[in-house]
C-alpha cells in the first residue's frame, strides 16, 4: 500500500499520514445529541468515518475510535418537556435507536463510546484548568472562555475574531466580556438538569464536552479529529482553543470534515422539513445502499440525495452482491468453501496469468485512490472492474477453484472497507434451512409432488429468496 494522504483542514493541503506512534491511530469523531432520531447528514460521518477506520485497520494499524454521545444539552431539555419525561431517559431512548441504526448501516462499533454526563468531573476539572491559567472567567454562574486570549482563534476556519463575532453560536449577553467569548460551563435554570460545580450548579457548555473526553481517551493530542463540515465552526475551532490553551500542545495532528447533504438539490433544513431519518430510509432500501450512495462522492464534496439515486445504488449493490455469491456458489459446485469475509488480501496466484496482470493493476488502484484522501468514488469504480473480472472468468465452463478463492478473497477484501456485501444473516430463514427447502423442493420436483414443491417455491418467496438455475444447480440469494 502507499503511503496515505489526507486533506488536512487546519492547512488546507494533503499531507502524508504520519500517526504519532508507529502502528497505531488515536482517532475523535464528533457524535450525535441524543435527542431524536438521526438523520441523512447524521449519517454521512457515521458512514465515511467508518470506512477510514476500516481502511486504516485493513493498512495495518491499530485504531482507537472514539465517538461521544451528546446526553446532556438544550435539546434534550426541551426534548424531555415535550415528552414529559426526564434528560436520561430521553437519551437513553435515542443511543438506543442510534446504534440500532449504526448496526443496520453495518457501520463497526466504536472503541468507546463516552457520554458527557459520564466524564463530568473531568469537565468541571477541564474547565477549572483554563480558569486558573487565566483562559475563562466565571460570571453570574456561567464560565467563558476568553477568544482574545488564545492568539490562534480562527485558526483552522481561516477567519479572524472580527469576522467570527457573526458567526458564534452563543448570543452575546451581559455576562461576557466580549462578544466572540463562548461558553463554557453554564448555569442551571430552576428545575433544569444540573451538577454541582465550583460557580454553582450547572451544566457543560457544548464545546468543552469534546476537549475534555478526547484528553481522557486519546491524550493531549489526536492523530485524526474529524466531523462535519457544519462543526469546523465553531464546535472545533473551540475545541482547538481550549484544549491548546490548556494543554500547550496541538489538539490533532490531522482535520477531517465531510460536506453538506442536498435533498432534491435543496439545503437540508429544519425550515424547510425536507430532513429524512435513517429509519425513513431503511423502510426504502437495503443499509447497503445508503452506503454505497454516500460513498460515490467524494466526502469533502456536497451530496445531492433524490429517489432515483437510491434507486441506482440498490441495483449497483445488487450487481456486487451478487458476483460474490456466484463466485461462492461456483467454488462450492467444486466441493471447495471460499472465504466470506473480509480481511487482508494476500493475492495469491488465479493460475491464469492474464487475469493475475488484471487483478494486480485493480488492487494497486483501489489502494491508490483510497490512499489518495480516502477517494472512495474511484475505489468503488476499482470494486466494479474487479467484478467484470469475476463475472467474465464466471461464464468460462472450467473454471479452477484457486482462482475463483483470489476472485472472492479480493473482492471481499475491498468491501472489508466499503461495507456493499450483507454478511449478517437476514431476518427469517436461516442459509441451513434455507439449503435443506431447496434439496426436499427438488425432490418434490423429481417425485411429480408439484404441490409441495410450489408450497416450498412460495415459502421461499415469501423470505425474499430468489431462485436460479445455473449449470452447476439451483442457486439462491437474498432478494
Amino acid at each position: 500500500m502507499t503511503t496515505i494522504q489526507i486533506y488536512n483542514t487546519l492547512t488546507r493541503t494533503k499531507e502524508a499520514f504520519i500517526p504519532l506512534e508507529p502502528g497505531k491511530v488515536k482517532m475523535y469523531v464528533c457524535g450525535p445529541t441524543v435527542y431524536d432520531y438521526i438523520h441523512i447528514g447524521n449519517a454521512r460521518p457515521v458512514i465515511f468515518f467508518d470506512v477510514v477506520r476500516r481502511y486504516l485497520e485493513l493498512a495495518g494499524f491499530e485504531v482507537r475510535y472514539i465517538v461521544n454521545f451528546t446526553d446532556v444539552d438544550d435539546k434534550l431539555i426541551r426534548k424531555a418537556e415535550q415528552m414529559g419525561t426526564t434528560v436520561p431517559e430521553v437519551a437513553e431512548t435515542f443511543i438506543a435507536a442510534f446504534k440500532e441504526d449504526i448496526e443496520a448501516l453495518g457501520v463497526h462499533t466504536a472503541t468507546y463510546n463516552p457520554r458527557v454526563t459520564e466524564n463530568i468531573p473531568e469537565i468541571i476539572a477541564f474547565v477549572e484548568g483554563l480558569v486558573d491559567k487565566g483562559y475563562a472567567y466565571e460570571s453570574g454562574g456561567d464560565v467563558y472562555f476568553r477568544t482574545s486570549r488564545f492568539e490562534e482563534y480562527g485558526k483552522l476556519s481561516h477567519q479572524n475574531l472580527e469576522e467570527l463575532q457573526f458567526g458564534i453560536r452563543i448570543e452575546v449577553g451581559e455576562k461576557k466580556e466580549n462578544p466572540q467569548d463562548f461558553v463554557l460551563w453554564k448555569a442551571a435554570k430552576p428545575g433544569e438538569i444540573y451538577w454541582e460545580s465550583p460557580w454553582g450548579n450547572g451544566r457543560p457548555g457544548w464545546h468543552i464536552e469534546c476537549s475534555a473526553m478526547a484528553r481522557k481517551y486519546l491524550g493531549n493530542t489526536l492523530d485524526i479529529h474529524g466531523g462535519g463540515l457544519d462543526l469546523q465552526f465553531p464546535h472545533h475551532e473551540c475545541e482547538v482553543a481550549q484544549s491548546e490553551s490548556l494543554n500547550g500542545e496541538p489538539l490533532a495532528r490531522y482535520w477531517m470534515h465531510n460536506g453538506y447533504i442536498h435533498i432534491n438539490n435543496e439545503k437540508m433544513s429544519k425550515s424547510l422539513g425536507n430532513g429524512i431519518t435513517v429509519k425513513e430510509l431503511l423502510k426504502r432500501a437495503k443499509p447497503q445502499a445508503l452506503r454505497y450512495f454516500m460513498l460515490t462522492t467524494h466526502y469533502r464534496s456536497p451530496l445531492n440525495f433524490n429517489n432515483e439515486t437510491l434507486v441506482q445504488a440498490e441495483n449497483s449493490v445488487e450487481r456486487i452482491a451478487n458476483c460474490a455469491a456466484n463466485l461462492q456458489h461456483r467454488l462450492e459446485a467444486l466441493g471447495e468453501r471460499g472465504a466470506t469475509a473480509g480481511g487482508a488480501d494476500n493475492s495469491s496466484s488465479t493460475g491464469v496469468p492474464e487475469l493475475d496482470e488484471k487483478l494486480a493493476e485493480i488492487r494497486t488502484r483501489f489502494h491508490a485512490k483510497m490512499s489518495d484522501d480516502f477517494n472512495t468514488p474511484d475505489a468503488v469504480t476499482a470494486v466494479f472492474d474487479l467484478v467484470s473480472e469475476a463475472n467474465l472468468y464466471l461464464k468460462r465452463e472450467v473454471v479452477a477453484g484457486e482462482a475463483l478463492q483470489v476472485l472472492i478473497t479480493m473482492l471481499h477484501s475491498f468491501d472489508s472497507v466499503l461495507g456493499f456485501i450483507n454478511t449478517q444473516a437476514a431476518d427469517g430463514l436461516l442459509d441451513e434451512e434455507i439449503d435443506r427447502l431447496i434439496e426436499e423442493r427438488t425432490a418434490a420436483r423429481q417425485t411429480k409432488n408439484w404441490a409441495r414443491a410450489d408450497e416450498i417455491r412460495d415459502l421461499l418467496a415469501e423470505q425474499g429468496i430468489v431462485l436460479e438455475d445455473t449449470p452447476q444447480g439451483i442457486r439462491w440469494r437474498r432478494k
